[in-house]
């Protein structure tokens, strides 16, 4: 699927539902097919990447029902209940987060061996940290010292908890937590930098399994082979989706949005932190707690940005969100100094550093990249004739999206391929923009 741009976005003043959190609905899943008895979901987002967790759930034995559009029951049987043939092959597709929670569950799940899979994306993206750690619950890796799918899992037959120090990957630590729920004895986690907390909010009903002390650094317990309660959860919106048509609103003359029902996780609202840092008009109203998530209505108006500042300890914060920061900041006038952790970010649906640097180039923005610091040359008067941005053979969705907002902010032409990746996390994505008055094209290709 190819997509065009080529207009530059008139002034627009709407209320929208941005789609709903892939992170939350990915989870509320996998939680719910091993805990015991009905889990109820709504407002489920209907991604490509969510549709194929529950492909895979499906495979291992686990009953999910659909009652309706974005409302589903799942059956859940309990710790360990997975099960299916020796060597079924479980296919993520572009899903990394659905890829290494399941590994979690899997990995102390007796009796299990399996092998898995994803695209040319996902295939690309090292497990070697996920792997590595996994192995210290019994689980086995074949082949040995490969690191990349395709991968053979083997469970542990006699999982014991450990002790496990967290960094910056919110999916690695819930593959650990999802694994030791399932080993005997107890898993003790530092989390040395906080990351999105999702599976912990979740699992926060179940006192007898998981304890949290909260501090510079928080100390989560996961005592083992307590069973786990079914939930009811209405999946909010997301804030990383949101956080495109914020940048969209934010640099559009005279410009408006109401970003509805959206969740504002600490972990998840650095972009927001940012931009309202530095001069964006954005405020939080009518706040409401759900399933332990705070909801808001984000209301945007369009804003003069000063160049960011922005230091590497933000970066967890925001992780999902830096592609659209470096585009915003090519059209923001002076130099923007961003800090990342660029191994991070490099291992993501694609080299994002390496893509957006393409991106900037192709318009005539000069980017330096030097280990974790990138310093982009923002400037407004760019000459739209003759510029293109090609993005071609890019399986990553944060890239298109992120190259279809400054196409429209800028009126600089673009011709953006593999753009059903955006299904993956943002499938009204297009219908979205179309809403917001932006003018597109878009070809099927055989």
């Amino acid at each position: 699927m190819q997509v065009i741009f080529q207009k530059k976005i008139n002034s627009f003043n709407k209320s929208i539902f941005p789609d709903t959190d892939k992170s939350i609905s990915i989870r509320s899943f996998i939680i719910g097919s091993i805990s015991e008895g009905i889990t109820k979901t709504n407002n489920v987002l209907e991604s490509t990447d969510v549709l194929q967790t529950i492909k895979v759930l499906k495979k291992l034995g686990v009953k999910i029902k659909k009652i309706k559009k974005g409302k589903y029951e799942i059956y859940g049987k309990g710790l360990g209940s997975f099960y299916c043939k020796k060597n079924t092959v479980l296919n993520f597709s572009n899903s990394g987060t659905a890829a290494r929670l399941i590994q979690g569950c899997l990995s102390t799940n007796p009796g299990i061996k399996v092998k898995l899979m994803g695209d040319k994306s996902l295939n690309a993206r090292s497990m070697k940290e996920l792997c590595t750690i996994l192995q210290e619950f019994g689980a086995k890796y074949l082949p040995k010292n490969k690191f990349n799918f395709p991968l053979t899992l083997i469970s542990s037959e006699l999982p014991v908890g450990i002790k496990y120090s967290a960094g910056i990957s919110s999916q690695i630590k819930s593959a650990v937590i999802l694994a030791a729920l399932n080993s005997f004895g107890k898993t003790n986690i530092i989390e040395n930098i906080k990351s999105r907390d999702h599976t912990e909010k979740m699992l926060k009903p179940n006192t007898n399994a998981i304890k949290i002390k909260k501090g510079v650094k928080n100390f989560i317990e996961i005592k083992g082979k307590e069973s786990l309660k079914p939930m009811n959860i209405s999946v909010p919106g997301d804030p990383s989706s949101a956080s495109f048509y914020t940048a969209l609103c934010i640099l559009n003359k005279n410009s408006k949005i109401i970003l509805k029902r959206v969740h504002i996780n600490p972990s998840r609202i650095g972009f927001f932190n940012i931009i309202k840092k530095y001069g964006g008009n954005i405020n939080f109203k009518n706040k409401r707690v759900q399933n332990n998530e705070t909801i808001v209505d984000i209301h945007v108006k369009s804003s003069k940005l000063k160049p960011f500042k922005i230091p590497k300890k933000l970066y967890v914060t925001c992780v999902d969100e830096f592609p659209i920061i470096f585009c915003l900041a090519s059209i923001i006038p002076g130099i923007s100094i961003i800090e990342v952790n660029s191994e991070n970010l490099m291992n993501k649906e694609s080299n994002r550093v390496l893509e957006i640097k393409k991106i900037l180039q192709q318009i005539g923005i000069k980017c330096i990249v030097k280990k974790d610091r990138i310093k982009i040359y923002g400037k407004t008067n760019l000459n739209t004739h003759k510029k293109l941005i090609n993005v071609s053979g890019v399986l990553d969705h944060r890239i298109l999206m992120s190259s279809s907002i400054l196409s429209l902010l800028t009126g600089i032409k673009s011709n953006l391929k593999n753009f059903e990746q955006v299904s993956s996390s943002c499938p009204n994505f297009l219908s979205t923009i179309k809403k917001l008055g932006g003018k597109f094209e878009v070809k099927k290709i055989s």
